[in-house]
């Protein structure tokens, strides 16, 4: 509350001159962290992904109407049986450093994402990619073992190529720290000029952009972890535009008459993630108690204002037609997760924490310290105490959070979010063949929900994946592989200067920041 009330004094004094974005020709955003230029590195990011997707183009982008769009490729098509997508370049693009773009480039970064040694980010979206054909200069196919409906979409989000010629002679890709930490090349509407590391990334307009060159002179990137200086930042004018990941804050940035406050849909959901490796979590009556432990309207009116909708599943409504509203949800119910819980073996002992077998249920539960999750956890806490289970708090800065806990799936109960394309195809996330090596955090293993997922990437028609994922959705919202929390809106708050960002998720019309303009 001290915090919100200050903003909002901030924001009654500001003079109106101090309401615009920092002086010049130039946009700036806030990231939580050092990026990493190579939207593919193993370490890339929430961090990363603003500045990679203005220095590097994919295959396709999402358009404004959320469906795949031409970008490095004009023009696609598609095998009859699925299993061939050729993809026609466009001619004449160029890298910053000036050499040409070719099919090589395309071939050279999608072999880094194939090869299981790499572990590339989001490789696990690829699993079905067998080969890329270089055609010719201009033409590049991807070969898939079986079909992959979504595939325009998942070469559209933080699939950026990368120059064959710039890692000539490099063994690993990830320790070229010329290019991943330093002097990256893209072919974006912006290029590098300045990296000072813990501080900012300035990134300047590329005049031989293939789409048109930029009217912004400059797009600076600022390392600025905490929410509320994001917010104060904003109001001061030092900040062109930022989210507001926390909407307490929304009422302090309305009351600046320079600023504007808009909201999108997201396909987002938020989630408690119990590791099924834990012998815990193996009985489905345990995660079913535990969402019944939790009054998520209440979680969302405290800390989103409303802002968000308790998720059954993964598919957030922002599909449309692809989500679900027919599954099984869970209301906040002490007594049902008390029942529940009991029926699985478990019993209150002296101190009113189960027991079965002997051992305490006791469980750890990891989160980074971004956001409102220091807060989240231990209302959370709160919750599970509440039904018996005792819970202790693991909260990391992010990069730490990242290293630590994430990446090696060193965790027990884990709390996150997953943005992803506009598509439902959740293989990355819940197939077996991620649980490993990939992004299925509860490491998971369902043959059912992989055979619709499956399915889902086969079909055809919009009609046989609606069929398969509504399928999906009602096995995961019984099973519970995450424990859902939410369905947010991004809301983003951007001075009344800037002109010409899209009506789709900001990471999205970070694409078209050769369109945006200061007035």
């Amino acid at each position: 509350m001290a915090v919100l009330l200050g903003l909002a004094l901030v924001a009654g004094v500001l003079s109106p001159a101090a309401g615009g974005p920092a002086a010049g020709g130039g946009v700036v955003f806030p990231i939580v962290g050092d990026p990493i230029f190579n939207p593919w590195h193993p370490r890339a990011f929430i961090e990363s992904i603003p500045p990679n997707r203005v220095l590097f183009n994919g295959l396709t982008k999402i358009g404004k109407d959320r469906q795949p769009a031409p970008d490095l490729a004009e023009r696609w098509e598609i095998s009859p049986d699925g299993l061939v997508w050729t993809f026609h370049l466009r001619r004449g693009v160029k890298w910053h450093d000036g050499r040409d773009f070719t099919a090589d480039d395309v071939k050279f970064t999608y072999d880094i994402v194939t090869n299981p040694r790499m572990g590339a980010q989001n490789a696990g979206a690829f699993r079905a990619l067998k080969e890329v054909r270089v055609v010719d200069a201009s033409t590049v196919q991807l070969v898939l073992e079986t079909p992959v409906a979504s595939l325009g979409a998942l070469v559209a989000t933080n699939a950026g190529i990368i120059p064959r010629h710039a890692f000539a002679g490099v063994s690993d890709p990830w320790t070229h720290d010329a290019f991943n930490k330093r002097a990256p090349v893209g072919t974006g509407a912006f290029k590098i000029r300045q990296y000072v590391a813990g501080s900012f990334v300035v990134l300047e307009r590329n005049p031989a952009y293939f789409a048109g060159a930029p009217t912004i002179e400059t797009v600076t990137f600022k390392v600025l972890p905490d929410v509320n200086a994001q917010v104060a930042q904003l109001l001061a004018g030092d900040l062109t535009l930022i989210f507001i990941d926390n909407p307490a804050l929304v009422r302090a940035v309305q009351r600046n008459p320079h600023v504007e406050i808009s909201t999108v849909p997201e396909a987002t959901f938020y989630w408690v993630a119990p590791h099924f490796g834990n012998r815990l979590f193996q009985d489905r009556r345990v995660r079913q108690a535990i969402m019944h432990s939790w009054d998520r309207p209440a979680m969302i009116r405290g800390f989103l204002e409303g802002f968000a909708t308790p998720a059954s599943g993964p598919i957030s409504p922002a599909l449309g037609a692809y989500y679900n509203p027919n599954v099984k949800t869970y209301e906040f119910d002490r007594a049902k997760a008390r029942a529940l819980l009991a029926e699985a073996g478990w019993q209150p002992g002296p101190d009113g924490v189960l027991v079965k077998d002997g051992q305490r249920f006791r469980v750890t539960l990891t989160y980074p310290t971004v956001q409102y999750f220091e807060p989240l956890a231990a209302l959370i806490q709160q919750y599970l105490r509440a039904v018996g289970i005792e819970v202790a708090l693991d909260g990391l800065e992010f990069n730490q959070f990242i290293a630590q806990r994430f990446l090696p799936k060193r965790y027990e109960l884990i709390a996150g979010w997953w943005r992803y394309p506009p598509d439902p195809d959740m293989f990355p996330y819940l197939h077996s063949s991620n649980a490993e090596r990939g992004f299925n955090v509860p490491v998971y293993r369902n043959a059912e929900v992989d055979r619709w997922l499956e399915e889902g990437r086969k079909a055809t028609t919009a009609r046989d994946r609606q069929r398969a994922y509504a399928r999906f959705q009602e096995l995961v919202a019984e099973d519970l592989p995450y424990l859902y929390l939410w369905w947010p809106n991004e809301i983003r708050a951007i001075s009344k200067r800037l002109k010409g960002v899209p009506s789709i998720g900001l990471r999205d019309g970070f694409q078209y920041m050769h369109e945006w303009r200061l007035e």
